[in-house]
């Protein structure tokens, strides 16, 4: 990479994030990539910042520069997974900057750690989803999770998505993070119809997919629309989506490139949320962004749903859910709960906010 003195190197490392710099490549993604992808793209318009991001091999060149980030290829998932370590350890070596940054519990942030330890980098991590730091993790994985805590107490600074993560990660690790929320780039907002209920995300068996599907079923008057790729190693798929055909009123979609993704957004009254635990879901952001409440039955990241009454979480309860969707479209309600979500996401959420808070830390860091 190109830098002078003054230059603060940072490299981010999310495989599956490829798809976000080349659209072409029909692929999934989740909320991680999609997190750290916009973060990247902002903090490379300061010439302050040198960016790059190490991608998974889906067949580009070595090297590219995009958005003024260099993107970085690595490894091919179709490969085993002993070569996939050398072909990232290699990227990291390629990247050479000052500080590396990942997301999401994996084989990758290990091996990111022992890399920063080892050749005596700065590394970061951002936790994914309130597993990771509640102890849900560790009481799963009894070795992998004392692995993971020696890989957070290398990292110089842990982020988190809210400020409850932050007790909890405290808690039950004895590791201090820092909360900065998910930053978007922000649209205007305009009026639009609206015409469907929205359930947006993977099939991945944490976001229970299949409750949307019943949701559906139980409200025959409403149209509902599922957008839902197939998650890495799901085996079920197809059955949902034989099940999804059965129901008149839901239209199942199996993927909507992201540079597409608004227009699902303005028509929706109501965006759903069925997961049993996220850190703080894009979806909702999005959602917030074109003045769309959200009924979740379980995620609600420092209680902001009830805060801004900007939406509603029913902590588990199916019943109350379902009822829950009939109170906001009741009356129209949801026009202004979604109008308050929007004031939220302003606040909160507004990449070129959010990205001047990172940046004091990494100025922090290299003074």
């Amino acid at each position: 990479m190109n830098r002078n003195n003054n230059t603060i190197e940072i490299c981010f490392i999310a495989p599956k994030a490829y798809q976000l710099f080349n659209p072409d490549v029909k692929e999934p993604f989740g909320g991680a990539e999609l997190d750290l992808y916009f973060l990247a793209t902002e903090l490379a318009k300061d010439k302050d910042f040198a960016v790059s991001f190490i991608t998974a091999d889906y067949r580009q060149q070595d090297i590219e520069i995009i958005e003024d980030v260099t993107v970085i290829k690595s490894l091919d998932f179709k490969k085993n997974l002993f070569i996939g370590a050398i072909k990232v350890w290699r990227a990291l070596c390629k990247a050479d900057a000052q500080m590396y940054m990942i997301k999401t519990i994996s084989s990758g942030m290990f091996l990111v750690a022992f890399f920063g330890w080892l050749k005596n980098k700065t590394f970061l991590y951002r936790t994914s989803n309130t597993y990771s730091c509640d102890g849900t993790y560790l009481r799963q994985h009894p070795f992998l999770g004392r692995v993971y805590k020696w890989a957070l107490r290398t990292a110089r600074h842990v982020f988190v998505q809210n400020k409850i993560d932050s007790v909890n990660l405290q808690r039950t690790t004895n590791v201090l993070s820092i909360a900065i929320p998910n930053g978007h780039r922000l649209s205007e907002l305009r009026e639009s119809r609206r015409d469907t209920i929205l359930w947006i995300g993977r099939s991945a068996e944490i976001k229970r997919p299949m409750l949307f599907i019943e949701l559906a079923e139980k409200t025959p008057d409403e149209h509902f629309t599922m957008i839902c790729q197939c998650a890495t190693g799901d085996r079920n798929y197809d059955e949902l989506v034989a099940r999804a055909e059965e129901v008149k009123n839901l239209q199942f979609i199996q993927r909507v490139p992201f540079s597409e993704i608004d227009s699902f957004f303005q028509r929706a009254k109501v965006f759903v949320n069925t997961s049993d635990a996220e850190g703080f879901p894009n979806t909702f952001i999005q959602a917030c962004e074109f003045g769309v409440p959200i009924l979740s039955l379980n995620v609600n990241p420092d209680g902001f749903l009830d805060e801004y009454d900007c939406g509603i979480s029913c902590e588990g309860d199916f019943e109350r859910f379902l009822g829950s969707l009939g109170f906001m479209l009741t009356d129209n309600k949801y026009i202004e709960m979604g109008k308050r979500g929007r004031t939220y996401v302003e606040q909160n959420h507004d990449i070129k906010k959010t990205v001047e808070e990172y940046k004091k830390i990494f100025r922090q860091i290299y003074g």
